[in-house]
């Protein structure tokens, strides 16, 4: 397994790391059981947020009590505030919940700008105010418009960067990933399954194996899915012909405009689930399941016509996408499989 070190961050972790968004929707014993599991198999950098409801507080339980030196992990969590006393409230809150006295990396979530001294807003001086009481170690911000994420790896004030990275990346994501190792600025990949899109996991990981820079952090719900990662600890896949040739043939087949699902355009007025009606048709040929065309998700997808067409889920995509329009798409396509017109999985 390569290592992978953070920038000037100088943390040094195995390319394979946790991210612990999944685990607030499992039960607490069984998370607690996944994420020791996760250390024993030598992962070292685990993800977090203030924004993932209870996933705090099962790392702490996790390695908060003794069971793990401190210094052997890295904790990584963020702040979706915009004021600084709302920034120190979310800090306290996520030390307390994680056990600690310290968190290695604290970054501003989801940044919509980029955060700078002397802008008025006093944010990034709460960064630095909380670096200097040493109850951060380092700085940084995450992103989903790469335009915001160049600026911020161009405006040397950030130490990591986390940005979604995956197979399925263009030219100017993987110049992004260039742009890091450049300016000393740690890379972190979230999504690199695409939102669950990506279903093969070696050539997930084979891939990532190619950009030494980049650190990815793998979404871990089961068990099963931790012990799939920490395979790869012993044995890295390689970025072989055939591993390339199916890479390829994904990504005729999924570039382009397609939802990650990642729910930041919701809610939604009319009650739609966007992040998984908008992308319906590829979850029912790439996860199918006869769940997806049950009485549930068929009344989920009648609510599509519905749809008042009023900007909001496009206005608040980071991929700014014509959200109304995909859901169309898949509504259509989603009634064409209903009939029997089309036949999936």
């Amino acid at each position: 397994m390569n290592t992978v070190t953070l920038g000037s961050t100088g943390i040094v972790t195995p390319q394979n790391a946790f991210g612990a968004l999944p685990i607030q929707r499992t039960e607490t014993d069984e998370a607690v059981r996944i994420l020791r599991r996760a250390y024993e198999g030598g992962m070292r950098y685990f993800d977090t947020a203030r924004a993932y409801s209870n996933s705090e507080e099962k790392l702490g339980l996790a390695f908060g009590d003794g069971f793990v030196n401190r210094s052997k992990i890295y904790l990584a969590t963020k702040t979706t505030s915009t004021d600084p006393k709302k920034f120190r409230k979310d800090l306290e809150t996520s030390l307390a919940m994680l056990k600690t006295d310290y968190v290695d990396i604290y970054q501003f979530h989801m940044a919509a700008q980029v955060w700078r001294p002397n802008d008025g807003t006093g944010m990034y001086e709460a960064m630095l105010e909380a670096k200097a009481e040493g109850k951060i170690r380092h700085i940084g911000i995450t992103a989903h418009k790469i335009g915001v994420a160049e600026e911020a790896v161009a405006s040397g004030l950030y130490e990591t960067l986390q940005f979604p990275f995956s197979y399925l990346a263009g030219q100017r994501e993987i110049d992004l990933v260039k742009s890091c190792e450049k300016h000393n600025v740690g890379f972190v990949c979230m999504k690199g399954l695409a939102g669950g899109l990506i279903t093969n996991s070696r050539a997930a990981m084979a891939f990532m194996a190619q950009h030494r820079w980049a650190l990815p952090i793998w979404g871990i719900q089961r068990m099963e899915e931790l012990e799939e990662w920490l395979a790869f600890m012993d044995q890295t896949p390689a970025y072989d012909d055939e591993v390339k040739a199916f890479v390829e043939g994904e990504r005729n087949e999924l570039m382009g405009e397609f939802c990650r699902g990642c729910g930041y355009c919701m809610p939604c007025p009319m009650g739609i689930q966007i992040n998984n009606c908008a992308r319906m048709s590829l979850m029912l040929r790439r996860a199918p399941s006869a769940n997806w065309l049950n009485d549930h998700w068929q009344a989920e997808m009648a609510k599509i016509p519905s749809c008042l067409h009023c900007g909001q889920c496009a206005r608040q995509c980071p991929y700014e996408l014509d959200t109304p329009a995909l859901l169309q798409k898949n509504y259509a396509d989603y009634q064409r499989v209903l009939t029997g017109e089309v036949t999936v999985g």
